[in-house]
């Protein structure tokens, strides 16, 4: 049976070094870690996870708690949060609420249960995965990092600046020549939704051009109001269509593109398209979209890294908010 002790005399280090590198991998400098890591991989040794979380009071695994996995915003943050945990020898367990499915918040009450039971050490919340449910925020006894807006600032948090990015995305189509603008938004009952719209139509008039109310179409962030929002466009306006269109997200934004050329509107000739968001994916349509926003990537790494402050005690203060720059990229469709 291979153990602990062997583990070390293999490596030539103590029993506690590799204590430490199984357990608080932050303590060790990667050369020594990989030392020790390359020893327990020739011997096989598996640490028995009972028997180690009674010694050290930690399960070494943080709990991912989101709204959509099938959202690739989601997907990316996932990744992003996993490769960074695991890096320091923290397992990740993922919660999809799925949201969108229309989950009640008992359904939602039930993960937070379960995260509780499995005594995690920590977790990570996407924004929408505790709709209208932040207050039991206040009541979690682990440390915690939330993505989006915390109204209530219970725990640490990391946003986007969504008023700030619509803002640069308005002013930037006024400077392209536009004036007559479609504007798809967000569902208006969440706030970052409302943040990007607002910002949005102050960048028009800060640009000198006035929001329509009558381009102006309320989506729900899924593919088919995208859709819905270009057959709504077309049906109503199509003797005076408008010569550009934002989109809030990317999901309504690529299903939009796609109707668009159903209808036979050839962008960015017949209408220019830009859209609130940053993922990896955008680089796939044609013709490139242009966009504002922040990276899943980047508010994940900045996440995992509050977290990480937190379980290590480098940081034991009072709960942080930090807003993270929006960037505007120009493409082709806008």
């Amino acid at each position: 049976m291979t153990t602990i002790s062997k583990v070390a005399e293999l490596a030539g280090v103590s029993r506690t070094t590799v204590s430490h590198v199984l357990n608080h991998a932050d303590r060790v400098s990667p050369h020594l870690r990989a030392r020790v890591l390359a020893a327990v991989e020739e011997l096989g040794y598996s640490p028995n996870p009972q028997a180690q979380s009674l010694r050290t009071g930690r399960t070494n695994i943080v709990a991912l708690l989101i709204p959509d996995i099938l959202n690739p915003f989601y997907t990316e943050l996932v990744k992003t949060a996993q490769t960074d945990l695991e890096a320091i020898g923290l397992d990740t367990m993922i919660f999809n609420s799925d949201v969108p499915g229309g989950h009640p918040q008992e359904h939602n009450r039930e993960y937070l249960r379960q995260i509780r039971n499995k005594r995690v050490d920590g977790l990570i919340v996407g924004n929408f995965a505790l709709h209208r449910m932040h207050d039991v925020l206040l009541k979690l006894d682990m440390p915690t990092v939330f993505i989006g807006d915390l109204p209530n600032q219970a725990v640490d948090n990391v946003k986007a600046d969504d008023f700030g990015g619509g803002a640069a995305m308005g002013r930037y189509l006024v400077g392209q020549g536009h004036s007559r603008i479609a504007h798809v938004t967000g569902p208006s009952y969440f706030s970052e939704a409302m943040a990007r719209a607002d910002g949005f139509e102050q960048g028009l008039a800060d640009a000198g051009a006035a929001a329509d109310p009558s381009l102006r179409y309320e989506g729900t962030y899924l593919a088919p109001s995208g859709e819905a929002a270009v057959d709504w466009l077309v049906a109503n306006h199509r003797d005076a269509m408008p010569t550009a269109i934002f989109f809030a997200n990317y999901l309504m934004a690529i299903a939009g593109l796609a109707r668009l050329y159903d209808h036979g509107l050839v962008v960015p000739k017949d209408i220019a398209v830009a859209v609130f968001g940053n993922q990896p994916e955008m680089r796939y349509a044609r013709p490139t979209l242009t966009r504002v926003g922040v990276a899943p990537s980047a508010l994940a790494h900045r996440a995992s890294t509050m977290l990480i402050e937190r379980l290590n005690g480098t940081y034991s203060g009072g709960p942080r908010s930090e807003v993270l720059q929006c960037e505007l990229q120009q493409h082709d469709s806008a």
